[in-house]
């Protein structure tokens, strides 16, 4: 009996969930929408939490000042101290500028979305988020596209401008490939950013994952990853004989959801899958994050940001 192994590299014969083509006014349109949304979070929520989140490269001397009472006296400058004959101490300011790099999975099972969202239109929306709370710390931000190719890569910049850039091009790009190879992601990413960098890796990897490139990958980089599912990978509903279309290889199935053996077994299934890729980023020592097409975002985002904040 057939069971399908990765229900969201898999649409509907229908094309219920096939996205219609998209002339640049829609793209546009969704662009400036999504803009209003995300900064109202990053205002309001995300952009302090980010800066506690991740800190810069380190201290750097920024001047001296008289010491005033309850003063660390381990920051005293003694040579200053003794040439005025007043005590003062030395001020140091956090080397704050970093870079963002988002390795964005384009593949086509991010097309999946068994409700009002796909996976790909969370991802555009959370790639919105950490962009812009980048650019409120003055941070570059930059990105890489990937299915199982490199799509398109745009390097670390700053600004406004840049970021609308980054979000249009989630909308307009139309992916050549459709696996995934999350390795050759990372080995490229590697290869373009000359200095450690905050790196976050965005995908539903439904794929096999290679260790050895996210071990050394989490050595040279602050990786993050952050793995979007929906409901359906998980929990097959009754709907009988479900015609279904590989979105990577273009082979259709049937499969029997009217069978509860049926149903029982790929949740099976898929729960082991999951439980094996989380196991495999606590091995790692990976910071993961798992988000849901059918559930805000906000809440998963939030912890995660106070649990790197109390780690400092």
């Amino acid at each position: 009996m057939f069971v399908a192994r990765r229900l969201d590299e898999i649409t509907m014969i229908s094309g219920i969930f096939s996205p219609k083509a998209m002339i640049s006014k829609e793209i546009l349109a969704k662009v400036r929408k999504l803009e209003i949304r995300t900064k109202g979070l990053v205002n309001n929520l995300f952009g302090g939490e980010y800066h506690s989140a991740f800190k810069g490269r380190g201290m750097t001397f920024s001047e001296v000042r008289p010491y005033q009472y309850g003063d660390d006296v381990r920051q005293i400058d003694w040579n200053v101290t003794a040439r005025t004959g007043d005590p003062h101490i030395k001020l140091f300011e956090e080397e704050r500028e970093q870079t963002l790099m988002l390795l964005v999975d384009v593949s086509a099972s991010g097309r999946f979305g068994s409700g009002d969202r796909r996976k790909i239109d969370l991802i555009t929306e959370l790639c919105a988020v950490m962009a812009f709370s980048a650019i409120s710390n003055n941070d570059k931000v930059g990105m890489v596209l990937f299915s199982d190719r490199i799509e398109k890569v745009v390097m670390p910049r700053k600004g406004r401008s840049h970021v609308l850039r980054l979000i249009r091009d989630l909308y307009a790009t139309n992916p050549a490939g459709s696996g995934t190879d999350v390795a050759g992601a990372l080995t490229y990413a590697n290869r373009i950013l000359n200095r450690r960098s905050i790196m976050i890796l965005v995908s539903d990897f439904m794929t096999e994952l290679d260790e050895k490139s996210l071990r050394i990958t989490s050595r040279r980089h602050d990786l993050v990853s952050v793995h979007v599912s929906d409901p359906l990978e998980v929990d097959l509903p009754n709907l009988g004989f479900l015609p279904v279309r590989d979105a990577e290889s273009g082979e259709v199935r049937y499969l029997p959801t009217f069978l509860p053996s049926y149903r029982r077994r790929f949740r099976t299934e898929q729960r082991e899958r999951l439980r094996i890729l989380a196991e495999t980023f606590s091995r790692l020592h990976l910071d993961a994050i798992r988000l849901d097409t059918s559930a805000s975002y906000v809440e998963p985002m939030r912890q995660f940001f106070q649990k790197r904040a109390s780690r400092a």
